[in-house]
C-alpha cells in the first residue's frame, strides 16, 4: 500500500454529479464541440485506466464498451460506486453552476459517503436575486444578507471568466455600485459581467470571509473557451492578496501552478489548490504537484478534484492524487529526501489537515 492509499480526504471544491443518465463524451474536455474523439486524451484513456474496474470491467475496457456498461448501471449506481471509491470524508460543493439536474451537497455525500458542505459561488448569487430585485438598493442589501448570513463552507468567484484577475485592490464608491446595480437591473441580463458590481462583490466577500473565518477560493488558470488564459494567470491577484488578508485560495491554476507557488509561498493566507488539473493532466499529475511542491510550503497546498457532472471526474481527482502523489513521496524517501514520519505528514495534509485546518473543521 502506497503512502497516500489510506489518506481520508477534504474534496474542498468539487460540484454535483448529475442526476440522470449524460453522455460521458461531453464532459471529457473543456472545449465547446465535440469534433475530437474524448477518449484518445491524457483524461480519457485515465478514465479507461481507473473507472473501469469500480464499475466491474477490465482495467483499460474499451471506450464503447465503458459506455454501454455505464449505461447498463445507471447514474445513481455508477455514481455510488465512483463516489464511494473516491476515499472522500467531506465534500465542498459549489453549488452555482448546475447544467442539468444534479446532486445537493447531501446527495452527493449520501452516495459517496461523508458529509457535504456548500460553497458559495457570489456572482451565481447576485444572479439569482436580480431576478426578483425591486431596487438596486433591495439587491445590494440581499447580496450583503447572504454573504453574512448563508451557512456555507467558503466563497468562490469565478471573476476571473468576466474581467479578469488584475483586481482594483480597494472597493467602488458606494454611489458607483448603486449605479452599476441599477443599469444591470434595467437592461436585464441574466449574466453578471459590469467590472465595478464584480469588483464591489469580490470585496465585500472578502470582508465577509474575514469576519466570518471563511476562505475566498478563484478560479485561476484554465477552464473553457469562455476566458482569456492571460487574463487568470493567478500572479494578477497579486495586488489584491496584498491589501487583502483574506485566506485565499487559488483553485486549478494550470498552467500558472508555479506561479500559484509563488504567492503561496510569500503570503501565508495563500493556498493552492491544483483542483481540475489532476485528473486532466492524468499520468503527469506527479510532475505537476512536483512543480507546486518545489516552493509551496507543505501546509499550503490543498486537494481537490473539481469533479463535476461525471462521477467519474471526482474519482480520477482521488485516484490519481493518490497514486502519483504517492509515487512521488516514494522517490523523495528513496533519495533520503524527507523521513517516513515527513512524509505521512506532507501526505496526510494536503489530502486533509491542511483544508480541516483552514475550514474550522
Amino acid at each position: 500500500m502506497g503512502v497516500a492509499d489510506a489518506v481520508p480526504l477534504i474534496d474542498q471544491h468539487c460540484h454535483g454529479v448529475a442526476t440522470a443518465d449524460v453522455d460521458v463524451r461531453e464532459w471529457l474536455s473543456e472545449a465547446k464541440s465535440a469534433r475530437r474523439h474524448p477518449f484518445r486524451s491524457l483524461l480519457g484513456v485515465s478514465l479507461r485506466r481507473w473507472c473501469a474496474p469500480v464499475l466491474g470491467m477490465e482495467s483499460h475496457a474499451p471506450a464503447e464498451d465503458y459506455l454501454w456498461r455505464r449505461a447498463e448501471l445507471g447514474w445513481h449506481e455508477a455514481s455510488r460506486r465512483l463516489l464511494a471509491a473516491a476515499g472522500v470524508k467531506h465534500w465542498f460543493v459549489d453549488t452555482g453552476y448546475a447544467p442539468g439536474p444534479v446532486t445537493t451537497p447531501g446527495l452527493l455525500a449520501e452516495l459517496g459517503g461523508g458529509t457535504g458542505h456548500e460553497v458559495m459561488r457570489i456572482e451565481s448569487v447576485a444572479e439569482t436575486l436580480s431576478l426578483t430585485a425591486a431596487s438596486p438598493e433591495a439587491l445590494l442589501n440581499g447580496i450583503l444578507t447572504q454573504l453574512h448570513r448563508a451557512p456555507v463552507i467558503a466563497f468562490k468567484s469565478v471573476i476571473g471568466y468576466r474581467m479578469g484577475l488584475r483586481l482594483p485592490t480597494v472597493p467602488p464608491d458606494r454611489s458607483a455600485v448603486v449605479q452599476a446595480a441599477g443599469n444591470w437591473l434595467r437592461v436585464k441580463e441574466s449574466r453578471l459581467t459590469d467590472p465595478v458590481l464584480l469588483t464591489w462583490l469580490v470585496h465585500e466577500a472578502a470582508r465577509a470571509g474575514y469576519e466570518r473565518g471563511l476562505p475566498l477560493q478563484f478560479h485561476t488558470g484554465f477552464g473553457d473557451s469562455d476566458l482569456r488564459l492571460s487574463e487568470v494567470d493567478p500572479v494578477c491577484l497579486t495586488d489584491f492578496i496584498r491589501a487583502v488578508p483574506v485566506p485565499t485560495v487559488l483553485l486549478h491554476c494550470y498552467p500558472f501552478h508555479r506561479n500559484a507557488a509563488y504567492l503561496a509561498h510569500v503570503f501565508d493566507h495563500v493556498y493552492v489548490d491544483l483542483g481540475l488539473t489532476v485528473p486532466f493532466v492524468g499520468p503527469r499529475a506527479g510532475a505537476v504537484l512536483a512543480e507546486v511542491l518545489e516552493l509551496a510550503p507543505f501546509d499550503s497546498v490543498l486537494y481537490s478534484s473539481d469533479g463535476n457532472v461525471l462521477p467519474e471526474l471526482h474519482f480520477l481527482g482521488a485516484a490519481l492524487w493518490r497514486s502519483y502523489l504517492g509515487k512521488l513521496v516514494d522517490s523523495w524517501l528513496a533519495d533520503d529526501v524527507l523521513t517516513p514520519a515527513d512524509a505521512e505528514r506532507l501526505v496526510l495534509g494536503i489530502g486533509y489537515a491542511n483544508a480541516a485546518r483552514l475550514h474550522r473543521l
